[in-house]
């Protein structure tokens, strides 16, 4: 069959691979420059499926209430709130409750760790080489966290997830890199969970994918989709791009080129249209009956050099490690460190939360501090769309010739590489690899 995918971030581009393996002529169609240039650019890296939860969860609505004046709150929800959004935080209170909380965190959990394992699968098979370090260390400061942390330990248990649960000076021996002036009273320690590069892995896919014979048209934007037995795309080549990397100051590293004019309009039919164009999905899914409860929950990081010191070796983590209190993320990557959080409901793209920022680099100072050539660092936010109760939608969108692969929310990356082989499945006419009961449209129409 001859297959568009709308969207080359991580999703769209293991969907791409996965469509070309299984003989399918694939074209990816992308807005951007590159692949994995918005979402999937500098995420945490972190890829550790017992802690792939959903946002909605039993207390979440009184825990987001109580961190609205906080300084370092780990969730920031905008004052001035669209209604689509609000629209879209009533149903995300409505799953709260414990029953919907149980069942979708399970179907999180079954989908992140097939993707983990076809992740290795092709990381091996493919001798994909990336900045990758296995262990994932959560760091809890003080016995109150501890105590917080215990629910989430028994359901780590229940899934048969591996884990130790270690003291101050164990977590010290994992992580020699910790401020040991810092306040830390015990640590959750998953050492088969891992830290990768988000990024260079799609650059990577993207080679394999072309090898199979895809092929990716960037600087295209997709104005519409017509569904059918052989649904048309109506594409245009726009090569208008601006970036969402910044430097230390804040300000944009580049600017979208002024002299270039968008083409004329084109349209191309396919045997089957996939949608992974993220927030950009209900755009085209919209005028064809489908309208997905989507949000951008946005999230920052900041990466900078790591410190080369001799008498200090281990300066800086050697994975990753998750300061539980405040949701934010350390990661090594190669020489460089990347601190990532926050969960940011209602602002924008281009409009930074200094507060958000000052969290990170806080809770990078109390663990490592002056690890990184802060002088250097950059600055990146990006829009994670995230549907309310916390799956996303994989298959079949209900409309002939139009399949979805969206709303992964934070966990794109954990998530990225099961979706894709899922929906291939779904669109081959395979059976599924894992049980994708309630990761269909379906779930989202009771």
């Amino acid at each position: 069959m001859r297959v568009a995918v709308i969207g080359a971030g991580i999703v769209g581009v293991t969907s791409a691979y996965e469509l070309a393996a299984d003989g399918h002529e694939v074209t990816v169609f992308e807005r951007r420059g590159s692949v994995a240039a918005e979402t999937s650019f500098a995420n945490a890296g972190v890829v550790a499926p017992g802690y792939v939860t959903p946002w909605a969860a039993p207390g979440m609505p009184m825990h987001v209430l109580s961190q609205l004046f906080g300084r370092h709150a780990a969730v920031r929800v905008n004052p001035r709130l669209s209604p689509s959004t609000l629209r879209w935080m009533w149903r995300w209170w409505r799953s709260c409750s414990a029953q919907r909380y149980r069942s979708n965190r399970a179907r999180l959990q079954r989908l992140a760790l097939y993707s983990k394992e076809r992740q290795h699968h092709l990381t091996h098979t493919l001798q994909l080489d990336y900045e990758r370090t296995e262990g994932y260390l959560v760091l809890l400061r003080s016995a109150k966290d501890t105590a917080r942390a215990q629910p989430g330990l028994a359901l780590l248990a229940e899934m048969g997830v591996r884990f130790d649960m270690l003291d101050a000076a164990h977590c010290r021996k994992v992580e020699p890199g910790l401020n040991p002036e810092a306040e830390l009273d015990a640590g959750i320690h998953l050492a088969h969970d891992e830290v990768g590069n988000c990024r260079q892995f799609a650059l990577l896919m993207r080679e394999e994918a072309e090898q199979l014979g895809a092929t990716f048209c960037f600087h295209t934007n997709v104005r519409s989709v017509e569904p059918g037995k052989t649904p048309r795309v109506t594409k245009v080549y726009s090569p208008m791009e601006e970036s969402t990397w910044l430097n230390a100051e804040g300000q944009r590293a580049e600017g979208p080129p002024t002299d270039v004019l968008p083409f004329e309009p084109e349209t191309e039919s396919f045997d089957a249209v996939l949608v992974c164009a993220a927030m950009g999905a209900n755009e085209l899914l919209k005028p064809h009956g489908i309208g997905l409860p989507l949000a951008a929950v946005h999230g920052y990081s900041v990466t900078a050099p790591l410190r080369r010191l001799e008498a200090h070796p281990d300066f800086g983590p050697r994975a990753a490690v998750m300061d539980e209190r405040y949701k934010v993320a350390v990661s090594r990557l190669g020489g460089r460190v990347r601190v990532a959080g926050s969960a940011e409901l209602g602002g924008h793209l281009k409009n930074h939360n200094k507060s958000a920022l000052a969290t990170l680099y806080k809770v990078l100072n109390d663990w490592f501090p002056g690890a990184t050539h802060m002088s250097q660092a950059q600055v990146w936010k990006g829009a994670r769309p995230m549907l309310p109760d916390g799956p996303p939608v994989l298959g079949a969108s209900g409309v002939p010739g139009l399949w979805l692969n969206l709303g992964h929310g934070s966990s794109g990356w954990a998530l990225a590489c099961g979706s894709a082989r899922v929906v291939a499945d779904a669109i081959s006419g395979r059976a599924p690899g894992i049980d994708i009961e309630g990761l269909g449209i379906e779930r989202l129409r009771r």
